[in-house]
């Protein structure tokens, strides 16, 4: 697969993890109350969850290691999702405590921060050719 295709694919996945990350941030912030920061972790969690199921079936099927999920969700959560919580925990906390954003609207400039490295990192950490 060329690599402009797999970036569609990989930004199409994204998208829909952003609304999967958003709608956990907004329920744990806005309906159960909790603490903008715990509720970014827990969130970016979900996200990585699910947008490692449908880059390994989607995005990157065609390198996807089908003997050893688990390796690879490792990889995938020590590289993306390492990149995904750490830039979105030290954005949010610059973007809500010092320039009174809103959870939201930082965690959208966070996602936004951290995609590229992401890319980069799950064609040649995660996904790598064999």
């Amino acid at each position: 697969m060329s690599r402009p295709l797999r970036f569609v694919r990989f930004n199409a996945v994204g998208a829909a993890g952003i609304g999967v990350q958003l709608a956990a941030l907004w329920f744990l912030t806005g309906v159960l109350h909790v603490h903008y920061s715990t509720a970014t972790a827990a969130a970016v969690a979900v996200a990585l969850v699910h947008n490692f199921a449908w880059h390994r079936r989607w995005t990157w099927a065609d390198r996807a290691d089908h003997g050893n999920a688990a390796a690879q969700f490792m990889r995938f959560a020590g590289a993306n999702g390492a990149v995904s919580l750490a830039g979105n925990l030290v954005m949010m906390t610059t973007l809500v405590s010092g320039a009174q954003m809103t959870p939201m609207a930082a965690n959208v400039a966070a996602i936004g921060t951290c995609g590229l490295l992401n890319f980069w990192l799950g064609d040649s950490v995660v996904f790598r050719r064999p």
